[in-house]
């Protein structure tokens, strides 16, 4: 079982960048999956998330209006779009599958970082 988020990359300040969450060895529609992220010397934090069905999206405060969480369960990904990006933003991301019931997050992607310069 794998999650692979997409790379990230450098921006300037009000720009935009997609990350993208793939799974292997799992269906995602049996997940919801979440965002999280963790800036230098802060506690990671989450970000957003999204139903197993895609019917419901949580996002934390300082990024509604933002960015935006949506699924492709055919391609068995989910998507994190990230406007009018800010230094605030700058940290690594990750993404997680829970299990749908579950309060746990089961499984993990790799950290891909995401630098805003202002």
């Amino acid at each position: 079982v794998q999650l692979q988020a997409s790379e990230g990359g450098l921006v300037q300040a009000g720009g935009l960048l997609r990350l993208s969450c793939a799974a292997s060895g799992l269906t995602l529609d049996d997940y919801a999956i979440g965002w999280f992220r963790q800036a230098p010397g802060k506690e990671r934090e989450g970000v957003s998330c999204i139903s197993s069905s895609g019917g419901t999206t949580h996002y934390t405060r300082s990024v509604k209006g933002r960015f935006t969480i949506s699924r492709d369960n055919a391609k068995n990904m989910v998507l994190l779009q990230m406007n009018g990006l800010t230094s605030e933003d700058t940290a690594v991301y990750y993404c997680g599958a829970k299990r749908r019931g579950e309060h746990e997050y089961e499984y993990w992607g790799q950290g891909t970082l995401v630098t805003v310069s202002s």
